[in-house]
Formats: C-alpha cells, sequence, structure tokens
C-alpha cells in the first residue's frame, strides 16, 4: 500500500483498509476518504496506561477509503521500513505512518526517551506491513553485529530493529573531541544483531551536560 513519491511525500493506495498516520500530515487525496483522530502512543489499556504515566504522546489519525491518499510533514524524507512480524522501535516524532498489519505500543528503554523529553518511553511497531518513518535529511541504515558494535548521538538516532541491547555511556560527547561545548554528555551504545536508523542532523536535546 505505501509507495514513495519523491523523497519526502508518501502515496498510499487504500483499497477499503484503515491506515493509521500522524495527525495533520495528509497533504492531498482522491476518491472518498474519511478520517478519524485517534489518541496514539500506544493500543489499548496497556497504552493508554503507558501515555499517562510517561507522557509519551503520538497523535494520530486513521484514514479509510477508496483511492490514493498523501502524507508529509514539515519536508522531512521519508523511510520506508518492513517488518515481518518483528519490532521496530522509533522516537514517535519520527512516526509518520502505519499499515493496516502493525499495531503500536509503547516500551521502556531508560535513558534515550529524555532525547526529546518524551519521558523514558519510546514507540514500537510490529507485525506484518511497512511503517513510514522520518527524519532530517537522509536517513542512513546502520548495521550491528556482535563483532561490531555501535555509538549513536542521541540527537541524530530515529530508530532500530532486531536483537540489539541498547546502553548508555556518559562523560564523554563527540563534540568534546571536535573542541566544542554543549554537547550531549552521553551516546547511545547498541550491541547485538540489528539495523540503527540515525539522520544527517541534530535533534534539539535536553540531555545538556548532565
Amino acid at each position: 500500500m505505501f509507495r514513495l513519491q519523491g523523497s519526502k511525500v508518501l502515496a498510499v493506495d487504500m483499497t477499503g483498509d484503515a491506515v493509521r498516520a500522524k495527525n495533520g500530515s495528509m497533504v492531498a487525496y482522491d476518491g472518498q476518504m474519511t478520517f478519524k483522530k485517534l489518541s496514539g502512543g500506544g493500543e489499548g489499556i496497556r497504552g493508554m496506561v503507558t501515555r499517562r504515566l510517561t507522557g509519551e504522546q503520538m497523535t494520530v489519525m486513521e484514514v479509510t477509503g477508496q483511492g490514493t491518499c498523501w502524507f508529509a510533514d514539515r519536508a522531512s524524507e521519508i523511510n520506508l521500513v518492513r517488518l515481518q512480524g518483528d519490532t521496530l522501535y522509533v522516537e514517535s516524532s519520527n512516526l509518520l505512518a502505519t499499515e493496516p498489519g502493525l499495531r503500536t505500543g509503547t516500551s521502556f528503554t531508560g535513558l534515550r526517551g529524555a532525547t526529546q523529553g518524551n519521558g523514558l518511553f519510546t514507540t514500537t511497531v510490529e507485525g506484518h506491513g511497512q511503517a513510514a518513518i522520518m527524519s532530517d535529511g537522509p536517513a542512513v541504515v546502520l548495521r550491528v553485529s556482535p563483532q561490531y558494535p555501535l555509538t549513536v548521538d542521541p540527537g541524530a538516532y530515529i530508530a532500530h530493529q532486531g536483537a540489539v541491547r541498547q546502553t548508555f555511556q556518559s562523560g564523554v560527547t563527540f563534540r568534546t573531541f571536535l573542541g566544542e561545548g554543549g554537547g550531549e554528555a552521553f551516546q547511545i551504545r547498541f550491541e547485538g544483531d540489528g539495523l540503527v536508523y540515525v539522520q544527517p542532523s541534530e535533534r534539539n536535546t535536553i540531555a545538556g551536560d548532565v
């Protein structure tokens, strides 16, 4: 159902199924469509309780109809990720849309949630289908393997998937090496076997020089 039209617009060919997308991201449609605003960030009772405890918010809409709907958000680059029963962990602000075969939830991730002030939880997407995630500039997909762990600046992190374990390193920043102050005082270290999605620019973080 999902296809890219250029690098910054997602086209979704609708055949009656319900697609979920970031609220306000629809830029055009043809055919017959209905739009319903949902309270996102997780489905069911568990998702609702988690949102109240953590403040992890996703304002999403459910789109149903026949025709084609186009989505975009602030000229962000859009990347399609195919899931085959596995789980994608993604910052809520970077999730644009999910196909009907996918369900969203929330998961505890520790300190990484502080990169945007979203609490200690992140959004999960699991099932079978495609998810559209956004990045500030073209995303880079980096492989994590047992022989080659990966360290990422929290401001550049978008998402990850696979059998990956994450820990946090503090005390030295990337910008410290460059002789610049005011950078993040920690990085995210990924170990295991999987993929990590990063963007070529940094979002503002609240970590500061903690």
